[in-house]
């Protein structure tokens, strides 16, 4: 079978979280012995050389080249559209010529699209079977900001969630099936009425990359780990470092909190200025700092979706203390396999449950990772996302 795939980021390497998903995908479909034809964006020259790794997992490959600057004033020019913004962020005339004249050139038996924000470059064409991964539902989290931005952002995010959901209701009618990445975003996408099938296929992790390393962890440290020029993974820190990082240490006060990721804001890396906290900025390879700590923190107060950190710190068998919203795209249970809080206070207990008891992390730590491997394991979601595509076909 041909496939053509089209993602809103260029999905190699998989190293952050909107190009895991589409990149366990393409390299599932060729390894079923179909030709996949992936076309994306790159915004930079290094990601666009990283990018050509995916050659060996697909059969060819377009990359369009777009420039932030001038995606930005795609984005404002469509602020007094129905038009989401977000969809000029991820527009390019380069890749629409592309796709079209791949489409024109080669016949296709699928269209897969990741991410709503791409679904346009193939939203008219007919003829063919489609299926839109909305992955998580993108409206939701703008609407989700709005709750936490300052005026007049806050009216901003208001809108561009509005008629993103307008958008992802539009686009729903004009594909054969839609998928999501959790139950509760499949809850939201059925609640549309608008798809005319609809179906879900969780994330999966690594358990083979991301796994215990039989090595000492150090009971006085917790991490956190995610792209720190986004806006969710601030704002929690924000919160965590103000309401319960001092909780902890004022009953520990050798408590240590690691936050790793990349770009840090300058906000970001004032936080190191707090006694304990290291902000470490962009590092190699994020598993040495998860898997020294007693258990990695994601209190998250925005969260749509799958955390993959979460998945990965269980997978390594790491504990891990999260939010209802961060607990919402795992599939596991609060007390078993992870630990759930909903205020400072819940935070510090169960933090501080994991670093003054060795048994009681151990185990967390067992039961966290085996949890990952049954539920949370690419095959098994692979398998799933294999009876969809039945389905689409066979209609």
């Amino acid at each position: 079978m041909k496939i053509l795939y089209v993602c809103h980021r260029f999905p190699f390497p998989p190293k952050r979280g909107g190009k895991i998903r589409p990149f366990n995908m393409i390299r599932h479909f060729t390894g079923q012995g179909h030709e996949v034809t992936v076309c994306s964006l790159s915004r930079s020259a290094a990601e666009a050389n990283e990018g050509t790794g995916i050659a060996g997992h697909c059969k060819h490959f377009e990359m369009a080249s777009v420039k932030n600057p001038i995606q930005t004033l795609r984005m404002l020019v469509r602020l007094p559209m129905l038009t989401p913004s977000s969809m000029g962020f991820f527009y390019s005339p380069d890749l629409q010529r592309r796709v079209d004249a791949l489409l024109a050139s080669e016949k296709f038996d699928l269209i897969f699209v990741h991410c709503s924000s791409v679904a346009q470059y193939v939203e008219d064409v007919q003829g063919i079977p489609k299926i839109l991964d909305f992955g998580d539902m993108d409206s939701q989290k703008w609407l989700e900001y709005a709750n936490y931005k300052p005026f007049p952002l806050s009216l901003g995010y208001r809108l561009e969630g509005t008629k993103m959901e307008m958008a992802e209701k539009r686009l729903a009618k004009k594909f054969d099936l839609c998928t999501a990445t959790t139950r509760a975003e499949w809850d939201t996408l059925q609640s549309y009425g608008a798809a005319p099938a609809t179906d879900w296929f969780p994330n999966g992790v690594d358990a083979g990359f991301f796994k215990p390393d039989g090595e000492a962890y150090d009971p006085d440290t917790l991490s956190f780990i995610g792209r720190m020029d986004y806006y969710p993974n601030q704002e929690c820190m924000f919160d965590f470092c103000r309401n319960t990082l001092p909780l902890i240490q004022a009953r520990r006060p050798t408590a240590k909190l690691l936050i790793v990721g990349a770009d840090p804001s300058p906000a970001v890396r004032q936080l190191a200025e707090l006694p304990g906290v290291t902000v470490t900025g962009s590092v190699p390879d994020v598993r040495p700092y998860i898997l020294r700590s007693a258990a990695m923190v994601a209190p998250l107060n925005i969260a749509r979706g799958t955390q993959n950190k979460i998945l990965e710190a269980m997978a390594m068998g790491v504990p891990v203390v999260t939010s209802p919203a961060g607990a919402g795209g795992v599939d596991a249970e609060d007390g078993i396999h992870f630990l759930v809080g909903d205020r400072p206070a819940a935070y510090a207990d169960a933090c501080l449950r994991l670093m003054q008891d060795a048994g009681e992390r151990a185990r967390f730590s067992t039961a966290g990772r085996e949890r990952m491997l049954t539920n949370h394991d690419w095959q098994a979601s692979m398998r799933r996302l294999d009876t969809i595509v039945e389905r689409v076909l066979a209609r």
